[in-house]
């Protein structure tokens, strides 16, 4: 597992939940307590210092899709978000032999992609364009992964609302409740107060 520290900018980062302002001390605290909870699965845990240029960063899934077969860096449909890249590119480059990119005009954040085996879902949202996720399609496809776009219409990314349980399970609210695309899954149902959409 990649992770990084908490910037002390994070109290001026992008967000949709209605939560309040993030507590960095607090945070930090959460943080390490989500590292422990990583080792205990019996993962190795590489760690990235905080960097404060990049109050989002510590969010490292959005900037790359880590796949069986490769690493796709992402393109973030936030552009202050962008330069978050680089240095994850030189870590995946220890990691992965196969390493591809998602190019100009497409955007996509992997918050907005979810894998269910060898297929994945890509939600189309405010950070996540059809170009970016025609690329990411077409990646996927040429290491023999399938794909598969979803629209979004209440929530920032796709797995706001939505995460595979494994076992043809589901847990999800709002939106996702009730989309064709999900029907053949068992969902169990977040209740609304429990979720980022109130």
């Amino acid at each position: 597992a990649i992770v990084r520290i908490p910037s002390k900018s994070m109290v001026h980062g992008l967000t949709s939940a209605k939560l309040g302002p993030p507590i960095y001390e607090l945070a930090i605290q959460q943080h390490q307590a989500y590292i422990d909870a990583l080792l205990r699965c019996g993962l190795e845990v590489i760690t990235l210092e905080a960097d404060e240029n990049f109050p989002d960063s510590t969010f490292v899934e959005d900037v790359a899709l880590c796949t069986p077969h490769s690493a796709i860096i992402t393109r973030p449909g936030a552009e202050s978000r962008r330069g978050e890249i680089e240095e994850m590119k030189e870590v995946l480059k220890r990691e992965y032999d196969q390493i591809e990119e998602i190019q100009e005009p497409g955007t996509i954040e992997a918050g907005d992609i979810m894998m269910v085996g060898s297929h994945f879902y890509i939600g189309l949202s405010a950070r996540t364009n059809e170009a970016g996720a025609r690329q990411m399609i077409s990646i996927l496809e040429k290491y023999g992964m399938t794909a598969s776009m979803v629209s979004l219409e209440e929530v920032l990314h796709l797995k706001t609302g939505l995460a595979y349980l494994e076992n043809n399970y589901l847990v999800a609210c709002g939106e996702f409740l009730n989309k064709a695309e999900f029907s053949k899954f068992n969902i169990i149902e977040i209740a609304e107060e429990d979720s980022y959409l109130v």
